[in-house]
């Protein structure tokens, strides 16, 4: 016997995938699976040419969610102005905080990932990893205030790095 539960996400949608960041609701199938009938979100990752299939009873429970309403996204933008907090703890356990806080899909964690790692030109150069971890976080937060805005990326990037720069100065 199966239950089914009404999605809560809708087709066409966009959504947050913690692990993969934004992708679209491509549609919403029916599939057997071992002999059991599963209802699957199917998720397209068009950046990373990726698509997802997500049972919707369980969309919840790995974090899926709804985009960020326009409030967390001018709270991100705010966290950004702020000053970098850097733990003194070794590289090695930082870089797993801030991995973990980049596939939380939290975007204010990962706004404050871009904080604490963004350099100015003027700055020491980062190390490889570390430039690995900014720009993931970077282009999570962008994917995220260009969906939320309805739009371009190019934007988005552009208005990202308007706060980081008017922080420097």
């Amino acid at each position: 016997m199966t239950k089914t539960k009404k999605s809560e996400f809708r087709a066409n949608e966009y959504v947050v995938y913690p692990a993969h960041g934004v992708g679209q609701i491509v549609s919403i199938e029916e599939q057997e699976i071992a002999g059991l009938k599963l209802e699957l979100s199917v998720i397209s990752f068009e950046k990373e040419k990726m698509t997802l299939r997500v049972p919707t009873n369980k969309a919840v429970t790995v974090g899926m969610r709804s985009l960020s309403s326009p409030e967390i996204v001018d709270k991100a933008l705010a966290t950004l102005k702020g000053k970098a907090r850097v733990k003194r703890a070794m590289w090695s356990r930082r870089a797993q905080e801030y991995e973990q806080k980049i596939n939380s899909g939290d975007l204010l964690a990962i706004a404050e990932v871009v904080r604490d790692l963004h350099r100015s030109d003027d700055q020491r150069e980062q190390s490889y990893s570390e430039r690995q971890l900014y720009e993931a976080a970077l282009e999570r937060l962008t994917r995220e205030v260009a969906a939320v805005a309805g739009g371009d990326e190019v934007i988005a990037q552009k208005q990202v790095n308007d706060v980081l720069v008017s922080r420097a100065a």
